[in-house]
């Protein structure tokens, strides 16, 4: 396979057309950069990936010890994006993240109030364990994902563009973790579960991380260019029938509704939200454009199914007693509704 071309330098202006064939040959350079520091996971990274170019916030879910920190630090390097790591623990306060107005000695004599910002001011924000610290200190994200701006003290500050929050939780089942509000678990675009790795590629990560430093990852894209990415996304065009089965997919999940299959009816006590109709789409056409299409298939809407949908539907306890997982869920929601 002949090497992509070179990408142009990241503070080149670019046209419409050139943001389509650079998006073309975006994925493969990607992965190459990201390969360097990271084995296997593709399914992540390319997830990872349609988030970004669609402008949406990605929750990573998986067992400590997979890399999801190290994943993340290495796609905002990739990218040449202004990056802030933090460690969500009880302890945390709102204020640690938001920042807060302090005294300081004023130039004119005297004290006054300056805003010190917190972390969240940058273009990338790893929430790293954001499960391991209480509700409250969870929502003062909320803000700032839906409108990408905060309120302090009554003041409402915007914060960098673009701006992306990239949390990784440990399964709910471990010791000391708090499930996510339902509201906030809806602002993230796609939940993308990391595995463990192959036998084969946990032997490349061992030997690779025993044997000195890597090699350096290079600088792709920069802030403009996503941007530039992201409008060019949004006007891919959809068509009707497509859209349609998108909202169905989301619709079928909603139980007590007219028409929903019988066993959401009996696993499911809440279904996804329009918000899931429109990250499907928005996933969708990102995906489309990465595989160097300029239309919507159906199955760019089945690909996506399992990350916009496996964090905005809830399954009873009759579900759970039987076993019934909420990827099996999904899984016979793709059977039973039709293209």
């Amino acid at each position: 396979m002949s090497a992509p071309p070179d990408l142009p330098p990241s503070s080149a202006p670019l046209s419409e057309r050139q943001v389509v064939e650079l998006l073309s040959t975006a994925r493969q350079r990607l992965f190459a950069e990201v390969g360097k520091v990271i084995v296997g996971q593709q399914h992540v990274i390319d997830e990872m990936l349609i988030a970004l170019l669609a402008g949406g916030h990605c929750l990573i879910t998986g067992a400590p010890g997979l890399a999801k920190t190290l994943l993340i630090k290495t796609v905002a390097d990739v990218c040449h994006l202004s990056f802030q790591r933090i460690q969500f623990t009880p302890d945390l306060m709102p204020s640690d993240i938001t920042g807060t107005e302090i005294l300081e000695d004023s130039p004119e004599g005297g004290r006054q109030l300056v805003f010190n910002k917190g972390p969240v001011f940058a273009n990338m924000i790893l929430a790293d364990e954001i499960n391991r610290t209480p509700p409250k200190t969870q929502a003062s994200l909320l803000e700032a994902m839906q409108e990408h701006q905060v309120t302090v003290n009554g003041k409402t500050l915007h914060l960098p563009e673009p701006f992306f929050v990239l949390a990784t939780q440990n399964p709910i089942e471990q010791e000391g973790t708090y499930p996510l509000p339902e509201a906030q678990l809806d602002r993230f675009m796609l939940n993308i579960v990391i595995d463990y790795l192959s036998e084969d590629d946990e032997v490349a990560v061992v030997t690779r991380t025993t044997a000195g430093k890597g090699e350096p990852v290079q600088r792709l894209f920069s802030g403009e260019q996503l941007l530039a990415f992201q409008q060019v996304v949004r006007k891919v065009p959809i068509a009707d029938d497509i859209a349609r089965y998108a909202v169905r997919l989301s619709a079928a999940s909603r139980p007590s509704r007219e028409g929903v299959p019988d066993f959401i009816n009996q696993w499911v006590s809440w279904g996804a939200g329009t918000r899931a109709s429109q990250n499907l789409v928005l996933g969708a056409k990102t995906r489309a454009l990465l595989a160097g299409r300029a239309h919507v298939t159906h199955d760019d809407i089945r690909a996506l199914a399992l990350p916009v949908l496996r964090h905005r539907i809830l399954v009873n306890y009759k579900a759970e007693a039987e076993g019934v997982t909420v990827e099996k869920v999904i899984g016979k929601l793709l059977e039973t509704v039709a293209k």
